[in-house]
């Protein structure tokens, strides 16, 4: 349908066309869209077996649909991509404040227009990008703001009374008309602001101040909520949850694939940066592994979760602080190290909320123990398990190494050491060179380096070898050479 040629409402009728509503405009393009094998939301990773079919099901259904949980799950994403699933454009009265659908006014305003002026009554066209409305639910929303209110300085501009239903300035909800609209975190939302959604989601019909108008608004509302939100900051009233079609539950990344598919896509790099540092693979899944152990943390609150937004904050803290340090070493390009990881400390800390006993410990040292767990969680996915004990005649894959830092007199990787010091250092450690070449032989030179400091780390974690953290770096002992150091 040609919309340029299209300007009247007559013309409109002439061409054929034909008005639904949304929830079976939704659902006809959903239909269209799987027919034909076509992806309905892209970009959101881990969620095709589980939330995606739940929520097209919803749409099917023709539901207002709740999106339930933790933060950092894509919730408002989903939303804001059921934009994709509208017609490109509608027609609607010209002029009008709610986007009246020419075949079926609801306002006063449009009703008046098609008497008057019939088949000769303007029409615009509404893009899908502008049928997306989006409310934070905070304490200061009132009905005013979402329902509407009787505006005093229109009643003296047009010379009209009180009494006169023109006097009303809509709120957002009946603006949203057609459209779809977001409520983000419902049970923030003043129980008595929840209660004026009642009837508009049911009955179809709006209160303003003592006028009660039949509005059969036309509109498809998503909510977001937060678990953690039912128990402390808020509730969702019992009647607008049962007026509510259909509740999904949303969920973290469940392996470290999809989790690393999210970040990449989402880290916003610097193309100088992406050029300068290499970041070998196993960097990139103990970063993950970060989330996935401080989702099962003692010292972080379960309830409030772990964003997906930590891995991808902390994944751009990782390249900058490679960067910062090739930069003040003057080395074009860098590799990744393991002791970079410092730098995403800081976007640990901001992102979890810890229970009593996080705070007794300190953010950062939790922060620290996330790395550690990290370590010994993929350790044995690289390389043979260390028992806690071994038997007299059993020979560790490890002694060679362990006995190199017995021989040597401490060992130190400096942070700020440049791309050759920082190879020369692990070279100089032979044994480290077997190890890889028995059990990981098919590194790349730049995942070689980032191995040989992951086997130190390891060795810490599995008490095979001692580190200190230095003003300015790592050092390196054995068990014995730790302990005197301690005395």
């Amino acid at each position: 349908m040609n919309i340029d040629t299209i300007t009247t409402f007559g013309e409109l009728k002439k061409a054929g066309y034909t008005s639904k509503s949304i929830k079976d405009e939704l659902r006809d393009n959903l239909r269209t869209k799987i027919s034909k094998g076509e992806s309905t939301f892209t970009g959101i990773h881990g969620y095709e077996n589980t939330v995606i079919p739940e929520l097209e099901r919803a749409i099917l259904s023709r539901h207002n649909i709740n999106l339930l949980g933790l933060r950092g799950q894509a919730k408002t994403r989903l939303a804001r991509q059921m934009v994709g699933l509208l017609d490109e454009y509608i027609p609607y009265v010209s002029g009008s404040e709610i986007n009246d659908d020419p075949f079926h006014p609801i306002s006063r305003y449009a009703r008046t227009l098609l008497q008057e002026k019939g088949d000769d009554t303007p029409i615009s066209w509404l893009h899908r990008e502008e049928r997306f409305a989006e409310k934070l639910a905070t304490p200061d929303v009132t009905v005013a703001d979402i329902i509407g209110d009787v505006d005093p300085i229109k009643a003296a501009n047009l010379k009209l009374s009180y009494a006169d239903d023109r006097v009303i300035h809509f709120g957002m909800i009946p603006r949203a008309n057609r459209c779809i609209f977001v409520i983000n975190e419902l049970p923030d939302l003043q129980a008595r602001i929840q209660v004026s959604l009642f009837n508009i989601l049911q009955e179809g019909d709006i209160q303003i101040r003592g006028f009660k108008l039949r509005l059969p608004l036309d509109i498809q509302f998503v909510f977001t909520a937060n678990p953690e939100d039912y128990t402390n900051r808020g509730s969702i009233v019992t009647p607008l949850k049962d007026r509510i079609g259909s509740q999904i539950l949303t969920h973290y990344p469940e392996d470290i694939a999809t989790a690393r598919t999210i970040t990449e896509q989402e880290a916003k790099l610097d193309d100088r940066q992406a050029s300068t540092v290499v970041v070998p693979e196993l960097a990139k899944d103990l970063l993950e592994q970060l989330s996935f152990e401080a989702r099962k943390s003692e010292f972080i609150d379960h309830k409030s979760g772990v964003s997906t937004r930590m891995s991808i904050t902390a994944y751009e803290n990782l390249l900058s602080t490679a960067e910062h340090r090739a930069l003040k070493a003057g080395d074009a390009k860098t590799l990744v190290r393991l002791s970079d990881f410092i730098g995403v400390i800081p976007a640990i800390t901001g992102k979890v909320e810890l229970v009593y006993e996080g705070e007794q410990e300190g953010a950062a040292s939790v922060a620290f123990s996330l790395l550690s767990n990290a370590v010994k969680t993929l350790f044995g996915d690289y390389f043979p398990k260390i028992e806690k004990l071994e038997k007299e005649d059993y020979e560790s894959p490890y002694q060679d190494v362990i006995d190199w830092f017995f021989e040597e007199n401490g060992f130190e990787l400096l942070d700020d050491a440049s791309e050759e010091t920082y190879k020369q250092q692990l070279d100089a450690i032979r044994p480290l060179d077997q190890l890889l070449k028995k059990y990981q032989p098919d590194l790349s030179e730049h995942d070689t380096y980032f191995f040989k400091e992951f086997v130190l780390w390891g060795l810490v974690e599995y008490k095979k070898l001692s580190k200190h953290r230095l003003s300015e770096g790592f050092q390196f002992n054995d068990l014995y050479g730790g302990y005197i150091k301690d005395l």
